[in-house]
């Protein structure tokens, strides 16, 4: 007899940091499924993205096996990241935090484009851009 599927379930976890306590055991805990061995590959997944969230797609099967689905980390920590900063700003027009050049753009598009909504590297750099620029980073031409 086939697996039949019993829930898709959707959440966020720590790079590399996941544990059975909560978002992951509160998510998955009510299914019944193996929470270590969860952690466990989750974690050996995501250890080159330490400590950025991580969005995760987990199919869960009737007979308490699962599927386990990374994404690219947010654009967000990944924007933090080449930047420098620690939090975006609080006034957006007036307050700049840092910048980020084109050619650093470029390189977070090329990673995320599998997650991204857009067919072309030009149009996933342009919702990276606009993420940038909300979170109080100048964008220059490097």
């Amino acid at each position: 007899m086939a697996k039949q599927l019993t829930a898709t379930v959707r959440f966020h976890a720590k790079g590399g940091q996941a544990t059975a306590a909560p978002p992951v055991g509160t998510a998955l805990g009510k299914y019944g499924i193996n929470l270590g061995q969860f952690v466990q590959q989750f974690n050996e997944r995501t250890k080159s993205d330490l400590g950025m969230r991580i969005p995760v797609v987990v199919k869960v099967f009737n007979d308490r096996t699962f599927e386990l689905e990374t994404k690219t980390p947010h654009s967000v920590d990944l924007l933090k990241q080449i930047a420098g900063i620690v939090n975006g700003s609080g006034n957006v027009p007036r307050v700049k935090v840092g910048q980020i050049t084109t050619k650093q753009l470029d390189e977070i598009a090329a990673k995320k484009m599998k997650d991204l909504n857009a067919r072309t590297p030009e149009a996933a750099r342009n919702i990276l851009a606009g993420t940038a620029r909300s979170m109080g980073l100048d964008i220059v031409n490097n």
